[in-house]
């Protein structure tokens, strides 16, 4: 079992920057490739980034290209997702996820946090 909490969304201007934090209890942390999805009222939970186990790889939506950067620290058992130039379109709730696979579909993740809203204004 693993538990996610993601933390540190919040209300921003367009062009505004957050970072997102998701914290995983558990020791196995480093064993799961991790996400991040994010899901807008009335619309399907949509991929925004992944990491690999270790951190090397990272596979990012087109729509935060150059904009958004994940990254991860096993020591601390956390996944960032560092996000630039905000746009009101980023608007949603994001969560986390823990799979086994490399897979930008939710279906490919175990499991998730309860999410943490992300508002942006224009």
């Amino acid at each position: 079992q693993v538990q996610l909490v993601e933390s540190g969304g919040g209300l921003v201007q367009a062009g505004g920057s957050l970072r997102l934090s998701c914290v995983a209890a558990g020791r196995t942390f480093s064993s799961y490739v991790m996400a991040w999805f994010r899901q807008a009222p009335g619309k399907e939970r949509e991929f925004v980034v992944l990491i690999s186990r270790t951190g090397g790889t990272t596979v990012y939506a087109d729509s935060v290209k150059g904009r958004f950067t994940i990254s991860r620290d096993n020591a601390k058992n956390t996944v960032y997702l560092q996000m630039t130039g905000l746009k009101p379109e980023d608007t949603a709730v994001y969560y986390c996820g823990a799979g086994p696979n490399l897979r930008n579909d939710p279906g490919g993740y175990t499991y998730w946090g309860q999410g943490t809203q992300v508002t942006v204004s224009s």
